[in-house]
């Protein structure tokens, strides 16, 4: 009964919410960029999850995903999936590996705003968000893996942020939410030293004549848009009832049920002690 009262609750959340279905083709590339981000994602551990960062910007966009959310993306398409007469869905992944990531989201900036998509539970969500224009440029300069950059700071939902951008590649864009000044950001990093982006490869131009972005945005073309404050309180609920979600969903895992409430169970105990890159929804 206090499963099926929370997937209602799940439910109503989004009751006022219209669905999100505009259409992204893929662009062709203008620049291709992976990121190393080093991040302490427990304020009781002193472990560094270490973690790669694809951005790829198109003529008037710019993508960001886990390396390991793209992996995921291509092996789950090969899944068998069955339905069945009831409309529920049998998923089989037995040996096959899924890449693990710790951040299954996808954003996109361009010069009007931000988009953050990420699936809860059954349901893909997505919501909009200003970009960054608070930025202070200080008069300071280094080299960083071979590029001339500039520095900035910024405030931003409550972490303060010090970045390292380069005007010789003229692309305002950075890692995860991050953009907004004359160049790319080269390296980002919080004071506290929590989250730590750096640029550790780049495609050159001359090996990007043609081709196209590789970030799944297909998936999400019906996501649901709605304010980060309802898709954080969605997030929760989804974190304290997946197991019920799921099965009110119609879904099936096969092999996997034990090992997901397991899962769960975990991730229960450790949102006490979780150190989300944005400490604040302003």
């Amino acid at each position: 009964m206090c499963h099926n009262k929370k997937i209602l609750q799940f439910l109503i959340l989004f009751s006022s919410i219209f669905s999100y279905s505009q259409f992204y083709r893929k662009d062709t590339l203008r620049g291709d960029f992976i990121y190393l981000l080093k991040a302490k994602l427990n304020t009781q551990s002193n472990h560094i999850h270490e973690e790669y960062f694809s951005l790829q910007i198109g003529d008037n966009r710019a993508f960001f995903a886990s390396v390991q959310s793209i992996k995921a993306d291509s092996v789950y398409q090969k899944i068998p999936h069955k339905k069945l007469d009831n409309g529920a869905i049998l998923i089989s992944a037995k040996g096959m590996s899924i890449p693990k990531t710790k951040f299954p989201y996808r954003i996109i900036q361009s010069g009007e705003n931000i988009q953050y998509f990420r699936w809860v539970a059954m349901t893909a969500l997505t919501y909009k968000e200003p970009i960054i224009d608070n930025w202070k440029l200080i008069n300071e300069s280094k080299v960083i893996n071979s590029f001339n950059c500039k520095k900035a700071e910024v405030s931003y939902k409550g972490r303060n942020w010090i970045a390292w951008y380069s005007t010789e590649i003229p692309f305002p864009y950075g890692p995860y939410k991050f953009g907004g000044l004359p160049g790319l950001i080269i390296k980002i990093v919080d004071d506290k030293g929590d989250y730590d982006f750096e640029l550790v490869k780049s495609v050159s131009n001359t090996k990007l004549n043609g081709k196209l972005t590789s970030i799944n945005i297909e998936k999400y073309r019906d996501a649901v848009e709605t304010t980060q404050y309802k898709f954080e309180k969605a997030l929760k609920n989804a974190n304290e009832n997946a197991i019920g979600i799921l099965q009110n969903s119609g879904t099936t895992i096969i092999q996997g049920q034990e090992i997901l409430q397991q899962r769960i169970k975990e991730r229960q105990l450790n949102l006490k002690y979780e150190n989300p890159i944005e400490l604040s929804i302003e």
